[in-house]
């Protein structure tokens, strides 16, 4: 099964591409404080049918291209 991650679309102004942020929780080995890190992922939307803002998630595929190796798969309902 193919890794499936949840984030926000930063940008979609290419052509079939949309950026997607995601956020994950850290801990410091050594003095536990949780920490915010991003990380932001290429990824095909076919249709361009995801905008800027929507929470979608994101499944790993094979290279499309030399950056993306991400297509969305659907919108997250709130």
């Amino acid at each position: 099964m193919a890794n499936k991650i949840q984030g926000t679309i930063v940008s979609d102004k290419m052509n079939k591409t949309v950026v997607v942020e995601v956020e994950r929780v850290k801990e410091h080995p050594r003095y536990k404080k949780r920490y915010r890190v991003h990380k932001r992922y290429k990824a095909h939307d076919e249709n361009e049918q995801f905008k800027t803002g929507d929470k979608v998630i994101i499944e790993e595929t094979r290279p499309i291209s030399r950056d993306k190796r991400w297509k969305v798969v659907s919108k997250v309902e709130k």
